[in-house]
């Protein structure tokens, strides 16, 4: 857990989520221009977080087995993992509380 958003791909996300109790990951690709803007958000979070919970980024255009797995059809979708399970999905670009409040109900 670091000050910087975790970069997931197909080949270290079931191993990551694994070792980390809550994780926030931003499925979003470079293309996409509310992804774009969530991006500030995310980096912020990383930061605020540090030490409770692994704020991650994974790209569906270069990962897209996870993303499969996850459905996601529509970015930016954020989807926090507690214990390995999925227990919160946010689709679309919303405000940052609106993430610090799924966080913290997890945390």
């Amino acid at each position: 857990m670091g000050n910087e958003p975790f970069h997931l791909t197909d080949a270290n996300f079931e191993d990551t989520v694994k070792r980390n109790p809550l994780v926030l990951v931003d499925f979003w690709a470079p293309w996409c221009g509310p992804c774009r803007a969530l991006a500030p958000t995310i980096e912020e979070l990383a930061r605020e977080y540090s030490g409770k919970a692994l704020i991650a980024k994974l790209n569906v255009d270069e990962n897209p087995d996870t993303a499969e797995q996850f459905q996601i059809f529509s970015i930016p979708t954020v989807v926090v993992i507690k214990n390995c399970c999925e227990v919160e999905r946010i689709v679309g670009l919303c405000t940052k509380q609106r993430y610090v409040d799924a966080l913290e109900k997890h945390l």
